[in-house]
Formats: C-alpha cells, sequence, structure tokens
C-alpha cells in the first residue's frame, strides 16, 4: 500500500514539477512522513537543465521545503517530548531497552553538548536526515542554532542533489552510482562522528 502511494506521488510530482511541488514535497521529505529527496530534487534540476526552472531557486525552494519539514518534527517533539518519554520510559519496551529517566537526562544532555554538529551531520546522512530534528526539539535545542545547522546541511545536500540531477540526471546508471557513493560516504561521516562523540564521553568520565 505504502509503495503505491509513493508511486502515485511520484508520478503526480514527475507530471507537476514546479518550484511550489518541490517546496511541498521537501516538506514531506524533512518531516516525520518518509520521502526521498532524490526523487524530488534530481528531477527539478534537470527541467532547470532544460530551461523550465531556474537551478538556483530549485535549490532555495527544495531548502526551504526542508526547513519547514524539520520544523514540524522540531515542534511535535519540542510539544510533545514530556509526555511521550514518560510513557515510553515506564512502558515495557523502554525497560526492554533498559531506560529510565535518569538516563533520557543522560542523553539529553550528550545532544545539547554535540547537538549543532549532530543537526548539521544529520542532515547529510541517509535515513537520519528525516529524524534528526526529534531530539533537537525534545532537548530544546535553541531555535536560532538549529535553524542555522540545519540550513547548512540542508542546502549542501540539495545543491549535491541538484548538480547530480543538472548534469547526469538523463544517465540514471551514472546518477544511481553516485548517489550510492555519495550515501555511503555520508554514512560513514555519521558512523565517524558518532564514535567520536562516545570517545569523547567515555574519555572524559575516565579523567
Amino acid at each position: 500500500m505504502l509503495s503505491g502511494i509513493m508511486t502515485s506521488i511520484t508520478s503526480w510530482y514527475m507530471a507537476n514539477i514546479n518550484y511550489g511541488t518541490v517546496t511541498l514535497l521537501m516538506i514531506i521529505e524533512s518531516s516525520f512522513i518518509p520521502f526521498p529527496s532524490e526523487i524530488v530534487v534530481p528531477p527539478a534540476a534537470y527541467k532547470a537543465a532544460n530551461g523550465d526552472l531556474n537551478i538556483y531557486l530549485v535549490i532555495l525552494f527544495s531548502t526551504l521545503g526542508a526547513i519547514i519539514g524539520a520544523l514540524i518534527n522540531y515542534y511535535l517533539a519540542f510539544f510533545l517530548r514530556e509526555t511521550f518519554m514518560s510513557k515510553f520510559v515506564s512502558s515495557r519496551l523502554g525497560a526492554f531497552f533498559l531506560l529510565d529517566e535518569k538516563k533520557v537526562q543522560q542523553a539529553e544532555r550528550f545532544f545539547l553538548k554535540y547537538g549543532n554538529l549532530s543537526t548539521l551531520i544529520g542532515r547529510l546522512v541517509p535515513g537520519i536526515r528525516q529524524l534528526i530534528s526529534l531530539p533537537a526539539g525534545a532537548t530544546k535545542m535553541p531555535i536560532f542554532p538549529f535553524l542555522l545547522f540545519t540550513t547548512i546541511g540542508a542546502t549542501i545536500w540539495n545543491i549535491i542533489l541538484a548538480v547530480l540531477g543538472y548534469y547526469l540526471y538523463g544517465q540514471k546508471e551514472l546518477l544511481d552510482k553516485y548517489y550510492h557513493e555519495l550515501s555511503v560516504v555520508f554514512l560513514l561521516v555519521g558512523v565517524l562522528f558518532f564514535f567520536y562523540m562516545v570517545f569523547s564521553a567515555y574519555k572524559k568520565k575516565t579523567v
């Protein structure tokens, strides 16, 4: 069912690519509804390459959509955090993960310490970029740095997708190859950053 909905949305988008639909689908992509940005930005960039759109405006509106979607997640977590976390921690699933209020508070302090870099890098990591706004909102990360690093990360990612779409959209195998390689690179960066944070926390405890 979900794949059918995705196919319908993609087909509709391909027939109606403009700045408004780019913004709309990037809002969806960056909020709690998973929708891959590689379906949104490269086709719009390809239309720009053919003179139907402006490449700079494609990047601008895709980034605007990403910011709006990120804010949706941020404020959902910001306002619902207390209710959700208290229920989750006291649930059987929370007990299965050995969670308690103290561990949740430690995790929040951990994110607050590395929140700026986490938000920036998280916007570049596949499977994480849609979710990184949730811990930012749950820990009440200040809105200005959240917006700043979300904007930087989203802009970098959208520029990459736009360049790939602008030059390679007609060459699907090559486009998929470069996208896969970039995804692996950013995933490795995310993993290395995670281990750096863990190592830093461990080192601080042993000092």
